[in-house]
């Protein structure tokens, strides 16, 4: 018989908060690039220092690991940033008018 006293939900937790990240950064980076193009990638590459000095210095684990996935989700963003002006070039993502090439 299962002991379901001794089960611990940190996997769980991370896992459900990497889900997220990726959920929420996807959207992100069609944005930013929509908007500000491939010159905001400075933005994101703040973000992931932030991120990582946080992660270094917060004292709980799943705080700290989830920092890190976030911090590695903003570096990841930096390419597929640039990725996201090559789809835009190859017309499968929108334009914006309103913003010089």
């Amino acid at each position: 018989m299962v002991d379901f006293s001794n089960l611990t939900l940190e996997g769980l937790v991370v896992g459900f908060a990497t889900f997220l990240c990726i959920g929420l950064f996807h959207p992100l980076v069609i944005k930013a690039e929509y908007y500000w193009g491939v010159g905001c990638w400075w933005l994101f590459a703040l973000g992931g220092v932030v991120c990582c000095v946080l992660s270094l210095v917060v004292s709980n684990l799943i705080i700290s690991v989830i920092l890190g996935v976030v911090a590695c989700s903003f570096f990841w963003s930096i390419g597929e940033l640039f990725k996201q002006r090559k789809r835009v070039e190859r017309g499968w993502f929108p334009r914006n008018p309103k913003r010089n090439k």
